[in-house]
């Protein structure tokens, strides 16, 4: 594993050559850095090297819109405009229940409250934003203010210093949010599951469609081997998850591994599948995004 950490790529290297590391581009929350640690250890027989990037979700759906790195984890709602170029792997992100992303307020307050509030958001292009911009069009009818874009870890700080009115918040969040005093002003998982009955598609896991058919194969088998040996031994990555994981606590840290890794990290199935076409498909009918290409998501 190489573990640069750096954001910049000439969108060349590493492109799947004899001998040369795949780059890939995940976060350093517990979920990604537990699904990845066996392959990003050279622990998967046969899997290929990894030139491994850790940044922000916001980060990587750039990533992605630019074509830049082999294997990123992506949001969901970044794949209508990155599928020409990249492939959705079967496996290896988060979707789940109960899982969704929650808009936070300094006071206990009502979702009329966020006519004209400034929201802090992760990234424009995320699942958690496409959700809200959902969720707010039924129950916000007046409109929200100003979005703001920050990194998901400054969002409740933010709203606690009253930089912004609320703040849409994923991952750990979810856990740790009345430690800032916050209150939960709704939850856009329930208003998803509620409404469709569907899994909450969160994040996905792409790769570049150019390494060819039998590559993206091999990718799909070694993100699902490395799941399934984070599960046979759960103890062999707390070292590199807590290393990441931005001295969260570890009981915290845990929580959001059995939340974010479930039976879809391991394979998307029917559900996820139906999940994410349910969401895209809808958010194309309220063109929030471009709509799907015939077999768009299909994988080789």
């Amino acid at each position: 594993m190489t573990g640069s950490g750096d954001d910049s790529t000439d969108g060349t290297s590493g492109a799947g050559g004899a001998g040369r590391p795949l780059r890939i581009a995940y976060s350093p929350c517990p979920n990604d850095t537990f699904v990845f640690h066996a392959w990003a250890h050279g622990l998967v027989p046969g899997a290929p090297e990894l030139d491994v990037t850790f940044a922000d979700i916001d980060v990587t759906n750039a990533m992605a819109e630019r074509g830049e790195l082999d294997v990123l984890k992506v949001s969901y709602a970044v794949l209508p405009w990155v599928l020409d170029e990249y492939a959705l792997l079967p496996c290896g992100g988060a979707l789940g229940r109960g899982c969704g992303p929650l808009v936070l307020t300094r006071e206990p307050g009502a979702e009329a409250d966020l006519n004209g509030a400034t929201v802090a958001v992760p990234s424009e292009r995320s699942t958690a934003y496409l959700l809200f911009r959902l969720w707010a069009a039924e129950r916000v009818p007046g409109g929200v203010g100003k979005i703001a874009v920050l990194p998901f870890h400054e969002i409740m700080p933010a709203v606690r210093d009253g930089r912004v009115d609320a703040g849409l918040v994923i991952h750990e969040a979810r856990f740790t949010y009345r430690d800032y005093g916050l209150h939960k002003l709704a939850d856009m998982g329930e208003y998803w599951e509620d409404t469709t009955g569907l899994p909450i598609p969160l994040g996905a896991i792409i790769a570049r469609r150019s390494l060819g058919a039998p590559a993206l194969r091999a990718l799909a088998e070694a993100a699902r081997t490395s799941v399934r040996m984070a599960w046979d031994d759960p103890v062999a990555s707390q070292p590199y998850v807590l290393e990441h994981a931005q001295e969260m606590d570890p009981s915290v840290a845990d929580r959001h591994i059995g939340l974010y890794v479930n039976e879809f990290t391991a394979g998307l199935g029917e559900s996820g599948y139906a999940a994410v076409r349910g969401l895209l498909t809808r958010a194309a009918a309220e063109e929030l995004v471009p709509p799907l290409g015939p077999g768009a998501l299909d994988f080789v």
